[in-house]
């Protein structure tokens, strides 16, 4: 994850801030058609940082709690949702599994207040729910240790989730929906 950290998330942040900088200079040219053209770079580039940032956060050394999912509301949620945790994860790892080349696995909280798996092409960030869990499944995230097999890597990240980050984001979307 050093790499994966160091190198790749960094080129992201480097990429859109280039990009950032060559649209604020169109924009203040007026090229309307440098602007447009630079949007792609600002929404891949910036849905990596934003996703990246998250899942940074998402994960946790067992030492520190990395991999346990206490008794609480986000816990309650899953099985309330997909029967038990255990089942909740299965069927993560197999949306993930379903990802055809590049892309991220989430579990989100809709905007009607249920939670749900839900993938992004790419480096979309997700937007349609409030994510609380968010996996990445490009091949840098996997490849350098599991080598190509990325249901190892699924299987395995499930230790170092940070459940009370999640749980975090989790109350704070439920307090965002109640408002």
């Amino acid at each position: 994850m050093t790499l994966h950290h160091s190198k790749h998330h960094q080129t992201y942040i480097n990429n859109l801030n280039a990009a950032n900088k060559a649209f604020a200079e169109a924009e203040k040219n007026g090229d309307l058609r440098k602007q447009i053209e630079l949007q792609s770079a600002i929404k891949f580039n910036g849905g990596s940082h934003i996703n990246h940032s998250l899942f940074w956060k998402n994960m946790a050394p067992q030492s520190e709690g990395g991999g346990q999912l206490h008794d609480g509301p986000l816990k309650q949620a899953i099985e309330k949702e997909f029967g038990d945790v255990e089942k909740f994860k299965t069927n993560f790892n197999a949306t993930s599994a379903g990802i055809q080349g590049s892309g991220w696995c989430w579990l989100g909280l809709s905007k009607g207040g249920h939670l749900e798996i839900v993938t992004t092409k790419d480096q979309d960030p997700l937007v349609t729910h409030h994510p609380i869990l968010g996996s990445d499944i490009w091949e840098h995230s996997w490849y350098l240790q599991y080598k190509n097999d990325k249901a190892s890597y699924f299987k395995q990240w499930w230790n170092v989730v940070n459940w009370k980050e999640a749980e975090a984001r989790y109350n704070e979307a439920i307090k965002k929906a109640s408002l």
